[in-house]
């Protein structure tokens, strides 16, 4: 099949690296030159493991090329996959939809023959109906079909995610479109990735329906976490003991400083106001996304507590900036509140992340960096795990005791055993594990 992916950010050039190495002929466009430019000599525009090889690998075969000119590659397409971005839009809160209409207006004027255009993107549900209203007022001639593909990939893992997916779904009504997206994802079918077909707002809803699930999971669990702070129990026992039960699972119940990135935060806010469009409410998201920003500025305060109360003329060394391990992104990462909160409360800090201090120095001018973890905690009166990265997960406890002022750790992951960390000298405090006194 010929596929052409608008957008190469993180979902269009995922999948249409994927797609490619799947055996697809794809073209990715991008109206960034520069971007495009960098691509087509292979270096990646993110950090995400494996896909700088997966590209060259396809570009290699003939299977992958990049352009930021539309037309060709539209108009020789089977299918045509709408992958832009769609931020929250200022002032509301809505997902702002202007790049995704905006693609639909340039691919209508390049359709020929019967095409399938696939909105990949995450979008609020009744998108689809604009985007084929558009199309169809540009071009009455057109042959297409509309479909909604909404992607499930975890930065991250998202080649694996992409290759090994627990479902597809796929929202359309016209047969030749069906027959077009089984085609495109018939190599999948040896693992047995089952194809949920259902209506185009129902599979445009199930993407922010099981994103706002997740994010009530991730912040069910912080606030229990809360509790066991206060009367003395485990959070980690806790999510083990309910996880054992097949109705809860055990995945998303972490506890630590809020959940952040590309997806939770803008995409539980865009059901929000959906749902208040529609006069339907959805009051448990709503808390969900109240407590999850609440909680991130929170952490500064379990700082400061570790350090008697007062951080002014201290210096903090965090460890970890973007929102999760393996990605370079920091698009609403729990360190962005947590640090602006100690700067406000007086501390000085100093930060390190294995990948994304290019984005972090952007992000914070006025901060120190380091190049290492234990640089970073060189003097430092207390340090903070903000990020599990695998890096962090074994340091050298001794030489971290050494470097800084006072051992003073406050681990927001759990990474540690508090047994070991008293029995090592440390002050340590961490989510959902604070013992009561004796």
């Amino acid at each position: 099949m010929r596929i052409a992916m608008i957008g190469t950010g993180y979902v269009g050039l995922v999948s249409g690296a994927c797609f490619a190495d799947f055996g697809h002929r794809v073209t990715c466009v991008d109206k960034d030159a520069q971007k495009i430019a960098a691509l087509a000599q292979g270096d990646m525009p993110i950090y995400e493991p494996d896909l700088d090889r997966l590209v060259a690998e396809n570009m290699s075969g003939g299977r992958l090329d990049f352009t930021t000119d539309h037309a060709g590659p539209v108009a020789a397409a089977d299918a045509v996959f709408i992958a832009v971005g769609t931020p929250s839009r200022r002032g509301d809160g809505h997902a702002d939809l202007t790049y995704v209409y905006a693609a639909a207006r340039e691919i209508a004027a390049s359709l020929a023959g019967f095409t399938v255009v696939v909105t990949k993107s995450t979008v609020p549900v009744g998108t689809g109906d604009e985007v084929e209203r558009i199309i169809r007022e540009a071009r009455p001639d057109a042959d297409v079909a509309v479909v909604s593909n909404p992607e499930f990939l975890r930065e991250g893992a998202a080649i694996r995610d992409f290759k090994h997916p627990d479902r597809i779904v796929v929202g359309l009504t016209d047969e030749r479109a069906r027959k077009v997206m089984a085609e495109i994802y018939r190599p999948l079918y040896l693992n047995q990735a089952p194809i949920v077909y259902t209506s185009r707002r129902t599979a445009e809803l199930i993407k922010y329906a099981a994103n706002a699930f997740l994010a009530t999971k991730i912040t069910f669990i912080n606030e229990i976490a809360d509790l066991c702070e206060k009367v003395g129990a485990d959070v980690q026992e806790i999510a083990r003991g309910i996880g054992l039960d097949n109705r809860i699972g055990s995945k998303f119940l972490h506890a630590g400083p809020g959940f952040g990135g590309s997806c939770f935060p803008k995409d539980t806010v865009a059901l929000i106001k959906t749902g208040q469009d529609f006069a339907a409410p959805l009051r448990i998201v709503e808390t969900v996304a109240a407590v999850n920003d609440a909680r991130k500025r929170a952490m500064a305060r379990k700082v400061a507590a570790a350090l008697g109360g007062n951080l002014r003329g201290k210096t903090i060394a965090v460890l970890g900036l973007t929102f999760k391990p393996n990605t370079d992104d920091l698009r609403e990462a729990p360190s962005i509140p947590l640090i602006i909160a100690l700067k406000d409360m007086g501390a000085s800090v100093r930060a390190y992340d294995p990948a994304g201090m290019a984005n972090a120095r952007a992000e914070f001018p006025d901060i120190a960096f380091a190049d290492g973890p234990y640089a970073c905690a060189q003097g430092a009166d207390a340090l903070v795990i903000v990020t599990e990265w695998e890096q962090f997960r074994a340091l050298d406890l001794e030489r971290l005791k050494k470097a800084m002022k006072q051992p003073v750790l406050i681990d927001l992951r759990n990474v540690y055993r508090p047994d070991e960390m008293e029995r090592l000298g440390f002050v340590y405090d961490s989510v959902g594990r604070s013992r009561l006194p004796e």
